[in-house]
């Protein structure tokens, strides 16, 4: 018969997920990983099967708890211009406020692993294009508003949006202070169209 696991598998990938966010995948050992997990090599083998298996349940459970955050953030009654003012703001200071500057696993997976790993850059993409739906839907009901125009692409303007939020991450992990990244997002800003 089979042992019960002795441990909480999602605070394991929890714990996980910080040590792949402040190493990456390629300097994150599996000797890391049991000490931030204080799980047994061989336990997580059993679990997860290898570094590559709790590394993608790393991803998912980061691609789901950043998600579920970002759809928090822009799920605001106020301007579209301002919501995503809030949005952008609310990352950088997320971003300076981490003395590491550890950024966006996210963002981190795809500089260091793609395009050689196919199943993070599924999970990644996936996340992207849920950030840009997310800000599409938030750009939707502006243009609705009369705060854009008639004719403004959304699909577009969200990708700039989502390009937007991954260069305010690689800038602030490579050390930009919080006045050169807001900077960033109120030339972003201004550069959505205005309503005629």
């Amino acid at each position: 018969m089979a042992r019960a696991r002795e441990f909480d598998t999602e605070a394991a990938v929890a714990a996980a997920t910080e040590v792949f966010r402040g190493r990456g995948y390629e300097a994150t050992s599996i000797q890391d990983l049991v000490e931030a997990t204080g799980i047994g090599r061989g336990s997580l083998y059993a679990a997860f099967g290898s570094k590559d298996g709790l590394y993608e349940a790393a991803l998912r459970h980061y691609a789901s708890s950043s998600g579920a955050l970002m759809a928090r953030r822009l799920d605001r009654d106020e301007p579209v211009r301002e919501v995503l003012r809030h949005l952008l703001l609310a990352l950088v200071d997320d971003t300076v406020g981490d003395p590491a500057r550890r950024g966006c696993l996210m963002t981190n997976t795809a500089v260091e692993r793609l395009p050689g790993d196919a199943v993070a850059g599924r999970i990644v993409g996936g996340s992207f294009d849920r950030v840009a739906g997310l800000v599409e839907a938030a750009l939707r009901r502006g243009r609705e508003r009369g705060e854009l125009p008639k004719d403004a692409d959304v699909t577009a303007l969200a990708d700039f949006v989502t390009t937007t939020i991954q260069g305010l991450r690689v800038l602030g992990k490579a050390g930009a202070d919080r006045r050169r990244l807001a900077a960033v997002v109120d030339a972003a800003l201004r550069a959505l169209p205005l309503p005629g």
